[in-house]
């Protein structure tokens, strides 16, 4: 090789050499985003202000939940009943609304204070308690039921997950069964893959049947198998497919050992056999064992509900919060001389916005650019968002997140505040968690 092909290759490995800093650095500094509020949500703020709504609000759109309601009921199999998560759906008047619209008379409950408050409020109901409660609570719940049209011996299932509880269970059935003569309800959790608790084995099913069916104080109302793990399963794995599929195989074997150990006093008409979620309803066609869907958070989507399996739901709800500062630059205490670096390297530093509230399970998703302080960190009270210069943002004006989770985040704010499109046309109250 010629010593001017030396030179020029060695010129060459030397530029690419003192370029790649330069590329790294390109290739990682964030880029300038934001914007200002799409058409809907500068119609959304407009509709909270002349609804004089100067506070952290939960918003539930009402054409959104009714699109998502019309969704469940064309993908809902018609063997298949349906019942409301009321965990989330934390509202007595969501629920009715899901209720006029479905048809359905069957909720799902999962804490004593909202199963005593919909016993009382909403006494046509059909509840199914969703997870193994200690029996001290299922006895402060009879303690506290008002009297009323509510019967718990008819309308209300208990879930039991092992013989330690049924045993617990069996003195509560017997207080009650010699007060009312009428056996109390129990349905059996199976674990049908999640492995959160519940049945594991036909013999384990088998064993608890034997122990209901020798005790006139309780009787078998059904089984309960969630398989959330099955819309998160990777393709490496086998998928979403594969493990509803051995999820059912092992519910229809226990559908099978209740008919074997109860024989002529099996009646599956009579039983409640329920599976599914928001992420998993839509695999399921009629051949599946179970006879009822449960969901909740598909109708409202959170933003942990993102899922290919409710492709064609829409976000339903989001929180509100007025800006309360609007500040052109970001300053931080003790680091002040810092802030001209860190807007050179992020531009979306560039200025401040203290919102009312903060710290929920949350993301910003309008306006468009708003982004945490990781060295400021989170405030319950006045949360730091960042922003560049092209965020159209300014006191007065609304931020609008998105929840993580509807269960526990709906309960934060008071009264849901409904907007119909163009206007706040209702305010929905939320349940109280220690009522």
């Amino acid at each position: 090789m010629s010593d001017s092909k030396v030179n020029l290759k060695r010129r060459t490995l030397i530029g690419a050499a003192a370029a790649s800093p330069l590329l790294a650095f390109a290739a990682f500094k964030p880029r300038e985003h934001g914007g200002g509020h799409s058409a809907y949500f500068a119609k959304l703020q407009t509709a909270l202000r002349d609804a004089g709504l100067w506070r952290p609000t939960l918003v539930v759109d009402r054409q959104a939940l009714e699109h998502n309601v019309g969704r469940l009921q064309a993908h809902l199999p018609q063997s298949k009943h349906y019942r409301i998560v009321a965990k989330s759906l934390p509202s007595l008047e969501l629920i009715r609304f899901v209720r006029e619209r479905t048809g359905t008379d069957r909720l799902m409950v999962f804490h004593q204070p909202f199963a005593n408050f919909i016993a009382e409020r909403m006494p046509d109901a059909r509840v199914l308690i969703g997870k193994p409660m200690p029996v001290g609570a299922a006895a402060r719940f009879f303690e506290y039921l008002k009297p009323g049209a509510f019967d718990p011996q008819q309308q209300m299932q208990w879930l039991i997950d092992t013989p330690e509880h049924l045993v617990q269970y069996r003195e509560l059935a017997r207080a009650r069964h010699n007060e009312t003569g009428q056996p109390m309800q129990v349905s059996l959790e199976l674990d049908v893959g999640l492995h959160r608790g519940g049945l594991r084995t036909q013999e384990a099913v088998a064993e608890l049947l034997m122990l209901l069916g020798a005790e006139p104080s309780m009787r078998f109302a059904g089984f309960m198998g969630y398989e959330a793990h099955a819309s998160k399963m990777p393709a490496i794995l086998g998928g979403p497919r594969k493990a509803l599929d051995e999820a059912m195989a092992f519910y229809a074997d226990s559908v099978t050992t209740a008919r074997n150990v109860l024989g002529s006093g099996f009646d599956e008409r009579t039983l409640t056999l329920n599976a599914g979620g928001s992420s998993t309803y839509q695999l399921y066609d009629d051949a599946a064992p179970c006879n009822e869907l449960a969901m909740g958070s598909g109708l409202v989507m959170p933003t942990d509900f993102d899922k290919p399996t409710l492709a064609d739901h829409r976000p339903a709800a989001f929180i509100a919060t007025p800006v309360l500062k609007a500040l052109p630059s970001t300053r931080l205490p003790g680091i002040e001389f810092m802030s001209p670096a860190f807007r050179a390297w992020d531009p979306n530093t560039a200025r401040t916005f203290y919102i009312y509230g903060g710290y929920w399970h949350a993301d910003t998703v309008s306006p468009p650019g708003l982004q945490r302080n990781p060295i400021w960190g989170h405030s319950t009270n006045q949360e730091m968002l960042n922003g560049s210069e092209q965020v159209q943002l300014g006191v007065d004006d609304y931020v609008f997140l998105r929840p993580h989770q509807s269960e526990f985040v709906f309960l934060e704010f008071g009264d849901i505040a409904v907007f119909d499109g163009e206007r706040i046309t209702a305010a929905w109250p939320v349940f109280q968690q220690g009522a």
